[in-house]
């Protein structure tokens, strides 16, 4: 089951009927089988707070995902600070719903076992992220 929730913050995403379609679209692509899945929409001190206690990094980020998935089906919740992406949006000069878009692919590719840190491991992360994000609903 895919479904979204808040911490911290008033967000409504819209078309989540849409958008939960377009998450499990993407683990059929990947051969993935969905098992509960939750976006938290968050603030940057909430996040924040969270990439310190967990992660032991004290810096901002727009997204962490926790990873449950046992036995090929995947679960994991994936925080994401909706003021991040606001603020990416207009860094990277891109429409709110499209960074939004790109953050929630990235996740639920995080839990189909793609990496981030290592540089060739980016540049795949970013080439799926592309392709799911060409489908992304509009909100």
């Amino acid at each position: 089951m895919i479904s979204f929730s808040t911490a911290e913050i008033e967000f409504n995403l819209t078309n989540k009927l849409k958008v939960k379609a377009w998450v499990k679209s993407i683990l059929e692509a990947e051969k993935k089988m969905a098992g509960d899945i939750t976006y938290i929409f968050c603030n940057d001190d909430y996040l924040g707070s969270m990439n310190e206690k967990y992660l032991k990094h004290d810096t901002l980020t727009d997204i962490i995902t926790f990873d449950y998935s046992e036995k090929g089906i995947l679960s994991g919740d994936i925080f994401i600070s909706i003021e991040r992406i606001k603020e990416n949006a207009e860094s990277f000069k891109t429409g709110f719903d499209a960074e939004l878009g790109r953050v929630m692919a990235h996740g639920v590719l995080h839990l189909s076992g793609y990496k981030d840190k290592a540089a060739a491991d980016k540049k795949e992360m970013r080439s799926k992220e592309d392709f799911y994000l060409s489908s992304f609903p509009n909100l």
